[in-house]
């Protein structure tokens, strides 16, 4: 406030001052100008001088009063909303979340900072180039990569340079865990199509339950981009920021919402299950799996190959032993950066204008429901394949949470919960067989949701 006054200030005494200099001289002017003025008319020429600078006084104050006015109608004080308010608190919180309770600091703080970048009011439609909608603009130009889907490729390249699949590999009837837990996804696609969403921006919620942003993130940019024309010659929705705020919301909040559902779902009895002991992978056989996954996966699922393509290239980085320098890149610089970009441009795509909709919180409340209903899924599932195995090779059901693909949390969970229950039941290496399972399930669906919908 006293720098507005100092401003304020000096522009006026400028204005004031320059008035003054210039009223003598015009005075002095109009007196020279005629020698022939006679006594009588002077009192005129005195008066009309005195006017003029009344004028260029009033003048100078009005060109201050103007700048003023022009600088304050391009602050962000202006052009403020009720909305713009209440998005720099969710991005405050989701900054608290992440800073106080390490709730997936990686991610909520890039995407915190992004909210408040993307909520300060500025004046639109004056050329600024500001706004990540504004054609042109810095935000504009990185949020390329999240509207055509290039950053999610790249984020599972990453994942797949980091991810060891030998639980699965040892134990492949974990990946039916996984496949389970993608019940979230169609009850959620279901669910919107009852609430009057068109089909494709339903897909693109449902993906929602198999908590993995990178994949809501890629099929929402297919389906939910504000860009498709509709059969009735209506656009689709851009759901883009919603979905991705609510995806990577519920995957930092794994922590919070899974634990009782896992605990009202299993018995005592249950919770105490030891599972046996993984097998040795031989190195061959960590090899081979990439190689046939991408294979097989990819003809299930060819609209999934962008992202399954990547997961298991980087996967195959990691389990060849030669590209150690290439594999070292994509799990730790190349994730990095990329997580970085994705996280600001997703938060800041949550412009007040755009996101604070009747849509949005009909997304979060169906992204919460798809979220519970896959750790139901997986869980439930767990307890069904416990019916038809022998008692050395039952399963802990506590694992099934991990089959949605929040990697690695959800399998944190599996483990803390185990840990609870029996301090020497260590759960964690049989959860990341689900865990890693989910993400390939997840990826599939998104791929038969668009062969369907696009």
């Amino acid at each position: 406030m006293r720098r507005f006054l100092t401003v304020f200030g000096i522009i006026a005494i400028l204005a004031l001052t320059s008035a003054a200099f210039m009223t003598p001289e015009k005075a002095e002017n109009q007196a020279k100008g005629s020698d022939s003025v006679s006594m009588t008319e002077q009192p005129k020429a005195v008066s009309e001088s005195t006017d003029n600078a009344d004028l260029q006084e009033q003048s100078g104050q009005s060109a201050a009063q103007k700048g003023l006015q022009r600088f304050y109608r391009f602050t962000g004080f202006a052009n403020a909303t009720h909305g713009h308010f209440i998005m720099i608190l969710v991005g405050l919180i989701f900054i608290f979340l992440a800073i106080r309770y390490e709730y997936e600091p990686l991610l909520l703080i890039p995407i915190g900072i992004g909210i408040l970048i993307g909520n300060i009011p500025f004046l639109l439609n004056a050329g600024l180039k500001l706004g990540i909608y504004e054609s042109g603009s810095v935000m504009n130009y990185l949020y390329f990569g999240v509207t055509n889907g290039i950053y999610p490729p790249l984020i599972f390249l990453g994942i797949g340079a980091m991810t060891d699949f030998s639980t699965l590999i040892s134990n492949p009837k974990l990946m039916l865990i996984g496949a389970a837990a993608q019940l979230g996804i169609f009850a959620t696609f279901l669910g919107a199509l009852v609430l009057g969403f068109h089909p494709a921006e339903a897909g693109a919620i449902g993906i929602i339950g198999g908590a993995d942003g990178p994949t809501a993130i890629f099929i929402s940019s297919k389906l939910a981009n504000g860009i498709n024309i509709l059969p009735d010659g209506t656009t689709v929705k851009n759901l883009i920021g919603p979905i991705a705020i609510a995806a990577y919301s519920y995957m930092a909040l794994v922590p919070v919402i899974q634990p009782p559902i896992m605990t009202l779902m299993t018995t005592k009895k249950e919770r105490l299950i030891r599972m046996k002991q993984p097998r040795a992978v031989s190195k061959l056989e960590k090899i081979l799996f990439p190689i046939i996954g991408l294979l097989l996966t990819g003809f299930i699922s060819p609209s999934a190959l962008p992202l399954l393509g990547m997961l298991f290239f980087g996967n195959l980085l990691k389990e060849s032993g030669v590209t150690k320098r290439l594999a070292d890149t994509a799990k730790t610089s190349l994730i990095d950066i990329v997580t970085i970009i994705l996280g600001i441009t997703v938060g800041a795509s949550t412009q007040a204008d755009v996101f604070l909709t009747p849509q949005s919180v009909m997304i979060f409340v169906l992204g919460a429901i798809s979220f519970m209903v896959a750790t139901a899924g997986g869980v439930g599932f767990v307890k069904i394949m416990n019916l038809f195995l022998s008692k050395e090779n039952k399963i802990n059901p506590l694992i099934g949470n991990a089959g949605v693909s929040a990697v690695p949390d959800s399998a944190r969970v599996s483990q803390v919960m185990g840990l609870k229950y029996d301090k020497d039941n260590h759960l964690l290496m049989h959860a990341m067989g689900p865990n890693v399972a989910g993400v390939i399930g997840s990826a599939i669906a998104a791929g038969i949701l668009l062969s369907f919908l696009l």
